[in-house]
């Protein structure tokens, strides 16, 4: 099972992040994608108790070419691991992952329905994954990902954690910066703070000035 370390950044400029990602030399790994996601678990909320994840990702091409296609992935996440020192969690977000690629997001859907879960939270954002160049050796297994998400735009570094921290300091970030919630997180936190009840996080429920429901 391979380990997901990762942090995010609350983005304010984005005019400045894509002149410091250019003088990085980072270049577009994978284009933009539309990302369309459901988090599923039993009624008495077994999994999340567990500080587990189950999710199906569909994603597709944000381009406007009619030619391209979505691709669907399914993720079984473990609880956070807690690998610092003295006890104390790690600055970055480490957990245990499996992702599979799959053919029938639907499908699958509706086996994860009879098996007794459920779709409890869905949540949408745009997504553009970029690396860096070869001769930043330090960065070779780093991903930088920019998410436009309705509740603003944030970036993702996932990788080694030299290269996360260094990374970051490159762009302009502290420490001190790191975000470690996950978006469902982020996104109740943004819904209390302006009075609204959350929902599912969706471009569409932005638009309409918020809602009560899913």
């Amino acid at each position: 099972m391979a380990k997901e370390r990762e942090i995010k950044l609350r983005i304010e400029d984005l005019p400045a992040l894509r002149r410091a990602l250019a003088k990085l030399g980072a270049r577009v790994a994978k284009p933009r994608v539309h990302e369309r996601n459901v988090l599923f678990d039993r009624p008495d909320c077994t999994l999340a108790k567990r500080e587990q994840l189950l999710r199906i990702r569909t994603e597709t091409s944000a381009s406007k070419n009619k030619q391209s296609g979505s691709h669907s992935l399914v993720t079984f996440k473990r609880p956070i691991l807690e690998t610092g020192s003295a006890g104390k969690s790690e600055r970055h977000k480490v957990r245990e992952e499996i992702e599979l690629e799959i053919s029938g997001a639907k499908v699958l859907a509706k086996v994860f329905e009879g098996l007794g879960f459920r779709g409890w939270f869905q949540y949408e954002k745009f997504r553009t994954t970029f690396r860096l160049p070869a001769s930043k050796a330090w960065a070779g297994k780093l991903l930088i990902e920019l998410d436009e998400t309705p509740i603003g735009t944030f970036l993702e570094l996932e990788g080694p954690a030299k290269a996360i921290d260094r990374a970051a300091q490159a762009l302009g970030f502290e420490k001190k910066d790191y975000i470690l919630a996950n978006y469902m997180v982020l996104y109740r936190e943004f819904s209390q703070s302006r009075g609204e009840e959350p929902g599912d996080m969706l471009f569409a429920r932005k638009n309409r000035g918020g809602g009560s429901g899913k």
